[in-house]
């Protein structure tokens, strides 16, 4: 598993929130729905994408922002019409006043707005859950990204597009992995931008030696690793691994291993059936006594007191 897989063993789109919208001025959300992660797509037109303690900015057709919770923000054709709709949690619409009748309607298979054919049309993803694999990742990201038309060259928007009005047998999978590939390919141009300022262990992974290093770490996390045995697979000696491995990184090569375990097994405890036994062994742990001291000693509480946190 590498950095971008990681990230979407965390908030991977599993029966994610799709919605293509079509709108025709004035319209304007108020998205209240504090979701980890929404990707949006500007098919066709305009839209305005604005916080209350920033600037507004303005997605044309092409662009696709990122946008992180749990802030509220005004999706509209113009900073200056009030928000006619509220998106709260659960992707329910309301009025301002919390009334659930909507002056929009549906207009096909998952297809909204206020005009059959609006003059901007916009593909909205929403990541409902965000898992504990993916917060190095997130935490890297701003609160809105945006690349535009421009920057980057992706056929996956208007692939996307021409699935999302399907009603076919087994369409939401295909909804579920194009979403997943459309946020990889976002990030992917993001973090090759100089001002995105990538997180050290994802620029690593272009370091000929630490690189290897943190492939052998994430794709098998279960093993009993040594810094002798990382070295001798990278080539160089055991201190020369550790000094590079700091130097780029951020940390030593064992605490990255344990921050990278314990993460896979916060997102494991919240599988149904598992028992801290099984998670220790997936994620190399000899005992859950083993697991439940670590997982303590980083997160603050034990594995059991965290899953109760994480279904509630």
């Amino acid at each position: 598993m590498d950095a971008v897989a990681g990230l979407l063993d965390g908030p991977r789109a599993r029966g994610a929130f799709l919605l293509r919208s079509s709108m025709n001025p004035p319209w304007s959300l108020l998205i209240r729905d504090e979701a980890p992660l929404t990707l949006v797509a500007v098919v066709r037109g305009h839209a305005w994408i604005a916080f209350t303690d920033a600037r507004p900015e303005r997605l044309e057709q092409g662009d696709v922002a990122v946008i992180l919770g749990p802030d509220h923000y005004v999706v509209s054709d113009d900073p200056a019409t009030e928000p006619q709709m509220h998106i709260i949690p659960g992707e329910r619409c309301v009025t301002p006043d919390g009334a659930d009748v909507s002056p929009m309607s549906d207009l096909g298979v998952r297809t909204w707005g206020n005009a059959v054919t609006g003059e901007t049309e916009l593909l909205t993803g929403t990541y409902l859950f965000e898992g504990e694999v993916s917060g190095r990742l997130l935490r890297a990201l701003p609160r809105m990204l945006v690349l535009r038309d421009d920057d980057w060259d992706c056929p996956l928007v208007p692939l996307l597009a021409d699935e999302i009005v399907k009603d076919e047998p087994g369409q939401e999978a295909v909804l579920d992995r194009l979403l997943d590939l459309l946020l990889i390919a976002v990030l992917r141009a993001w973090f090759a931008r100089p001002e995105a300022q990538a997180p050290g262990w994802y620029r690593a992974y272009g370091d000929p030696i630490v690189g290897r290093a943190l492939r052998m770490l994430h794709h098998d996390p279960a093993h009993p690793w040594t810094i002798a045995e990382l070295a001798g697979a990278a080539g160089v000696s055991r201190a020369a691994l550790a000094r590079r491995f700091n130097e780029l990184v951020g940390e030593p090569p064992m605490a990255f291993l344990t921050g990278w375990r314990i993460a896979l097994a916060a997102d494991l405890l919240r599988e149904p059936g598992a028992t801290v036994g099984s998670v220790a062994a997936q994620v190399g742990y000899g005992s859950p006594f083993a697991l439940s001291t670590a997982f303590k000693r980083l997160r603050g509480v034990s594995p059991q007191e965290h899953r109760r946190l994480a279904a509630a």
